[in-house]
């Protein structure tokens, strides 16, 4: 290791935290869309001068890997002309990026004409153009169809704004007041990092601090391969499924093969379906950035406290052939990749819960919702624009060993907070009618998974643009152990004074005054033979709305009386004739 020791090596960590976090609040502070305000969705990270990431805020995990992915394009195309005050953005997810609402910011940060880190924001953006508002749509068939997508470019030469780009950022999206708007915020954030790190090198020197910056990656990595030695040796297998991309009807398969040999991890995605025609899928930077994440989740959750740097990536290695489902080639569309990502880590928790049975939860669910709209509204002005991405990541996490599900939890691995219905409807000609746990959605299970919720909206406008993205009505989140899978996904258009229409889980449609539309999310999947489930617990469940009576005795062989008490003698019963059944079949 080197030169500094651990204590030095944690006291420069935790600052860098400390700034990364920093910038993150900036961010929420100056930000105007509902998207970063209420939903979180935008990231904030430092890296060296070399463009590792050595510290990142409390943001989205799956951001984590595309950050040096993205740095790395713009070094190559401006390493050797960069200076002091440069700022550099993309969003070209074939050049860096993940999907084009993603728009990195990069500010170099010098001393004494060497770059000693990079600061970085990015944030999904209400807007980016393209045929359809919010840049979502499930039915793009490829990249052009998305939005403006933007190379690596100098957005601030040595601190003028680069006005021609600007100019054609503000005239590409319907949203200019909001997107341009979050794009300072996220200036605000760099530059706030950079005085921050300058305070920093004045105390400790610009020596010392790249030392300590390279000796917190080794020691990451050090710490990370330990971890990784106490795995079992081997390997295993995982499938998981995409229900279709909303063109074809065909499964899409997630394969995933993890090999674990002495202190390395190989995840090789062979197997797993080609690319698409619509535009769930992610890019390769994407589909590793999801597996890093999971990796960390699975060694935090065994004890392990690795910091939260790229160090830790050097002991995992990604494949997956060019052209598949998780590595697509251009010019494939991408902007909806946000179901994929769930997808990819769920399967990657799959495989892990081969290697590590008794100690993976099973498969969380709900996080792939995500709803669209769009539409005018006349003002003073004229008639505006106005956009409401309300992505639904109240994910139901699964039953696990020891464990109970969780009901309506915030997604640890997109990690995307929900919009309040009041703050929808005081902005938005959009009215929320129900929002709430849905029941009997739960994966049953000794442990059983988390509940889905319900979310209904109601258009007030004339017309209203929807585009909806979901999954999991033919495959739903699994069980594990004997766990059941959860309730599929249900998604209900409701014209005005028509009946109730069952849609599939991609679509896009023009809703008029009055019209509603309601989804249903899985829940999780459950963990256990759902009959060794203690009685009390499903009493619990049935007082809280959460079971039904009939559930109760059909799944879990609980007979529950009129008076919310458990009748034990016919629930021995029940349950020994289930058994029986069982055996039997």
């Amino acid at each position: 290791m080197a030169k500094n020791t651990l204590v030095q090596i944690e006291v420069l960590k935790n600052a860098l935290e400390s700034i990364a976090d920093g910038m993150a609040l900036t961010v929420v502070r100056t930000s105007r869309s509902q998207n970063v305000r209420a939903s979180m969705d935008f990231s904030t990270g430092i890296l060296t001068g070399n463009g590792e990431l050595i510290a990142q805020g409390q943001c989205i995990p799956v951001h984590l890997g595309g950050m040096p992915v993205a740095l790395e394009a713009c070094v190559s195309r401006y390493g050797e002309t960069m200076r002091p005050g440069d700022v550099f953005i993309t969003n070209d997810p074939y050049e860096g990026g993940s999907h084009l609402p993603d728009i990195f910011l990069f500010k170099p940060v010098f001393v004494d004409d060497v770059v000693v880190a990079y600061f970085c924001a990015m944030t999904h953006h209400a807007d980016v153009g393209g045929r359809v508002a919010a840049g979502n749509a499930c039915d793009s068939t490829e990249i052009y169809q998305e939005g403006l997508r933007i190379p690596p470019l100098r957005l601030f030469k040595q601190g003028l704004l680069n006005d021609t780009l600007w100019r054609l950022i503000e005239k590409a999206v319907r949203v200019p007041e909001i997107v341009l708007a979050d794009i300072l915020s996220n200036i605000a954030a760099i530059d706030f990092g950079e005085q921050e790190l300058r305070k920093v090198i004045k105390k400790y020197g610009v020596e010392e601090t790249q030392q300590v910056m390279e000796d917190l990656l080794d020691y990451t990595e050090t710490l990370a391969r330990q971890a990784i030695r106490t795995l079992p040796d081997g390997s295993w297998t995982f499938t998981d499924y995409i229900d279709n991309d909303g063109f074809s009807e065909d499964p899409i398969a997630i394969m995933v093969n993890l090999t674990k040999r002495e202190d390395q991890l190989k995840f090789d995605f062979t197997g797993t379906s080609d690319q698409v025609k619509g535009s769930i899928q992610p890019v390769f930077a994407t589909t590793k950035a999801m597996v890093y994440a999971v990796v960390r989740t699975v060694l935090g959750s065994l004890g392990y406290d690795v910091p939260n740097t790229q160090g830790y990536f050097r002991p995992i290695t990604v494949i997956a052939p060019e052209g598949s489902f998780v590595n697509p080639r251009i010019p494939a569309a991408v902007a909806a990749r946000g179901l994929s990502c769930e997808r990819i880590a769920q399967a990657t928790f799959g495989v892990f819960s081969e290697m590590l049975p008794d100690k993976i939860p099973a498969c969380a669910g709900g996080a792939e919702v995500g709803a669209s709209m769009s539409g005018y509204q006349r003002t003073e002005d004229g008639w505006k624009a106005w956009i409401l991405m309300d992505f639904q990541m109240e994910t139901a996490r699964g039953g696990g060993p020891g464990s109970e599900g969780l009901d309506a939890h915030y997604s640890g691995i997109i990690s995307i907070g929900n919009i309040p219905a009041e703050q929808i409807e005081i902005e938005h000609p959009v009215k929320l009618i129900q929002y709430g746990f849905a029941q009997d959605t739960e994966g049953a299970g000794e442990y059983r998974g988390g509940m889905g919720i319900v979310r209904e909206w109601q258009y007030l406008s004339p017309e209203t643009e929807v585009v909806v993205r979901s999954d999991r009505q033919n495959h739903p989140p699994y069980g594990l152990q004997g766990g059941s899978a959860s309730a599929p996904t249900e998604v209900i258009l409701r014209r005005l004074n028509q009946d109730d229409e069952n849609m599939p889980s991609k679509f896009s449609f023009t809703a008029y005054e009055g019209d509603r539309l309601c989804i249903k999310h899985s829940g999780a999947g459950g963990w256990g033979d759902p009959i060794v489930r203690s009685p009390i617990r499903v009493l619990e469940d049935v007082i809280d709305g959460k079971v039904s009576i009939v559930r109760a005795e059909n799944v879990y062989g609980v007979i529950v009386d009129k008076g919310n008490t458990v009748d034990e003698n016919m629930t021995i019963q029940k349950r020994n004739a289930m058994v029986t059944e069982t055996n039997s079949a």
